[in-house]
């Protein structure tokens, strides 16, 4: 399973995710893909995403069971704490 969260990127980006993946909701979408169909996605949004932030996060075999990674300027950031994955949110928006 993976999700990807979109903020402030190009409507092409959005299209281009629809053919892989489900909006469930403006700029969050959702599937199941191949390991290297979430690392082609991952790099196009990287390409193409300008100003906007992305965040990807993906089922695996880890104590979580999932695993993030976000890029740009999004509105949480991913932190590492002792191996495990949380999210932040920067205070004053920053």
């Amino acid at each position: 399973m993976v999700v990807m969260v979109l903020e402030n990127v190009p409507p092409s980006v959005r299209g281009e995710l629809t053919r892989w993946l489900v909006e469930v909701r403006a700029g969050v979408f959702i599937g199941h893909v191949s390991a290297l169909v979430r690392e082609r996605l991952w790099m196009k949004c990287l390409q193409v995403r300008g100003v906007g932030g992305v965040l990807q996060a993906w089922s695996t075999n880890t104590e979580q069971h999932f695993q993030m990674r976000a890029a740009g300027d999004t509105s949480r950031q991913v932190v590492d704490y002792e191996g495990l994955q949380l999210v932040r949110i920067p205070a004053n928006g920053t």
